[in-house]
């Protein structure tokens, strides 16, 4: 892509200090994720605004909330596979409840975030800045809503989709430097900022259905608990081989702690 500044908008507001010019650049930064090149542009132009209107540049600085760089994903669930259509409906049903209900929104939308910001941190995004995104676009109607939707399709089957601004980069930044972030990227394949971006949201929706489907069915304690057992055991001592029993056992007797952990670990393999 060429870089470089594409369109510029100025909207004038009133402030109790007297009027306020805001002069919005918008610039294509390619696969960077922009921030330096948008913060050099803003500077290098504020001189030339300066003189034109007569007055003072104040703040120079880009803005994280990227409305022109939406990413979306959707997928579509076999409504067999997931369990039938009375899993759907009531998938469908919590996602309404956390699109009308901003205190299950915030908690609705953290479980989408958990996904984006675990690809962002691995890939050495600005993870502060993509948060903040997120959050804007859950409210742009006004009120903080859900950032995904879901519905089901002519034949019953569960359909999702996401959407929200990510400003990412492949090039600058860390994202060329953290070796961690190399071999993330490498691992990833991506071969373009949008490319990251669809992966991430795509990461995003997927973190969603999984929580949502187990609030809708089973309920999310059971999960954790399962994962907590599953701690504790290593903890305990346990092989990864001997987890697996360890954790079984503790959720069928409703013990789940470090001591029944090496209980079970001692009684079962006698160690």
């Amino acid at each position: 892509m060429n870089k470089g500044a594409k369109e510029v908008s100025c909207k004038e507001i009133d402030t109790p200090l007297g009027k306020m010019l805001i002069v919005e650049l918008l610039i294509d930064v390619g696969n960077a994720m922009g921030a330096n090149i948008t913060n050099t542009m803003c500077e290098a132009v504020s001189p030339l605004l300066e003189k034109i209107t007569g007055g003072r540049a104040l703040l120079r600085i880009l803005s994280n909330y990227s409305t022109r760089r939406i990413a979306k994903v959707t997928a579509v669930f076999d409504k067999k596979e997931i369990g039938g259509e009375d899993v759907v409906d009531d998938i469908i049903l919590a996602y309404q409840f956390a699109d009308n209900d901003v205190y299950r929104a915030v908690t609705h939308n953290k479980g989408i975030m958990n996904g984006i910001i675990a690809v962002a941190n691995a890939t050495g995004q600005d993870s502060r800045a993509i948060e903040a995104a997120a959050n804007a676009y859950a409210a742009r109607s006004g009120q903080y809503r859900s950032l995904s939707k879901w519905t089901k399709d002519s034949n019953g089957n569960l359909v999702g989709s996401l959407e929200l601004p990510l400003s990412v980069g492949i090039i600058g930044g860390i994202a060329n430097v953290h070796p961690i972030a190399k071999i993330c990227m490498k691992i990833l394949r991506v071969s373009s900022a949008q490319e990251l971006a669809c992966i991430m949201t795509a990461t995003g929706l997927a973190q969603n259905y999984s929580a949502i489907r187990a609030l809708a069915t089973e309920g999310i304690q059971q999960g954790h608990m399962r994962l907590h057992a599953r701690n504790l055991a290593t903890a305990a001592g346990a092989k990864p081989d001997q987890v697996d029993k360890i954790v079984q056992k503790m959720i069928e007797e409703k013990k789940i702690s470090l001591d029944r952990a090496k209980e079970i670990l001692f009684n079962l393999f006698n160690l």
